[in-house]
């Protein structure tokens, strides 16, 4: 939790904050861990390399030293393991769409007194084109490779059978739901250019033959078909509280009885609406690149999902330090009594309690 403050001084290094990103965000600008690769080297001949002076880069080096992103030893510096895998260009795990997001949201959120007097997205006459959905999507992908996996291994689908990944991206969530449940079979529906992307990551997976995909703007049509679990993760605060509802609508109208309809959002828990502060935050930047989006209470998202005719509401325990958010998680069920598994050739079809 960010710390409260209430003095001068501790106004002025809550400001001051922006220091060390700023470094990390000029060693990502000027390409620093890709050039470094596996490889130690001394200040002057990675200085000819980035074509840099030789003063700034020993500052910078420094600073990245003393965090731990890169090792010095003596004169000469290394990649640390994270700077020579996920930060480097030329690795396989490199994040790259990612990191360039965070890259672009430092140019952004300068601007964010834009946004506070008119009450718009910045540059929000600029169309939303495919190539900047495409890229958006792989940087989704990026941010949820190890937070989906660890989700996925601790929400039980029980006897599910289908689940519906609604505004699921790059699919990272479906993927992970299916390779810890093979039987399931899973839907995911997006934007086409969203999909696009969220098929040349399933290309090489193996449940893809499980993944299936439905283009859909789900804001205005109805979602076809009916499902056990429909997931909607990290969509909610990208609208309103009236859109929201209606999407909870044909949400409730696609599930089977007994349905799960599971959310995982930034919620805000606390009766005024401040806490935790990485929720409120996290408000500003829908305020600066949606046209309505926002951070909810979990009392007002419970009271929608009541309204849309769900039971049962509650919170899904995730292990500290594995969840996307914290509390992140709450699920409703359409009335009725869960769906149960048809047994198959080889058993009850019912999965273990361990799973």
């Amino acid at each position: 939790m960010t710390p409260r403050i209430s003095t001068f001084d501790e106004f002025r290094d809550a400001i001051s904050a922006y220091r060390l990103p700023r470094v990390l965000l000029a060693a990502l600008e000027l390409d620093l861990f890709t050039v470094i690769g596996d490889r130690s080297w001394t200040l002057t001949t990675l200085a000819k390399k980035l074509k840099v002076s030789e003063r700034g880069l020993s500052i910078l080096c420094r600073n990245l030293a003393a965090v731990g992103v890169l090792h010095k030893k003596g004169s000469r510096y290394r990649n640390s393991r994270l700077g020579a895998t996920a930060l480097n260009g030329n690795h396989r795990t490199y994040r790259g769409g990612y990191l360039n997001l965070i890259r672009s949201h430092w140019t952004d959120w300068i601007r964010l007194e834009e946004s506070i007097r008119s009450g718009l997205p910045l540059d929000h006459d600029v169309p939303d084109g495919p190539d900047y959905r495409r890229q958006f999507t792989w940087a989704m992908h990026h941010r949820t490779l190890e937070i989906a996996p660890a989700i996925a291994a601790q929400l039980h689908l029980g006897e599910a059978q289908t689940l519906l990944d609604l505004g699921g991206g790059p699919g990272t969530y479906a993927l992970a739901f299916l390779t810890k449940n093979p039987r399931l079979r899973a839907t995911l529906c997006d934007r086409e250019a969203a999909l696009e992307v969220a098929k040349e990551i399933a290309s090489t997976h193996k449940a893809s033959g499980r993944l299936s995909y439905v283009p859909l703007d789900f804001c205005k049509d109805p979602i076809p078909g009916t499902y056990d679990v429909i997931w909607y993760s990290n969509v909610l605060h990208i609208y309103s509280p009236e859109e929201n509802q209606a999407i909870f609508r044909r949400v409730r109208a696609a599930l089977k009885p007994g349905g799960r309809f599971i959310i995982q959002d930034a919620f805000l828990r606390d009766r005024e609406g401040l806490y935790p502060t990485e929720a409120s935050l996290f408000a500003i930047s829908m305020l600066l690149f949606t046209e309505q989006g926002n951070t909810y209470t979990v009392s007002e998202t419970a009271k929608w999902l009541k309204h849309a005719g769900f039971v049962s509401i509650k919170p899904v325990a995730i292990r500290k330090g594995t969840e996307d958010w914290e509390d992140g998680i709450w699920e409703g069920s359409a009335p009725g009594p869960r769906p149960r598994m048809i047994a198959n050739q080889k058993g009850s079809g019912r999965n273990r309690k361990g799973r």
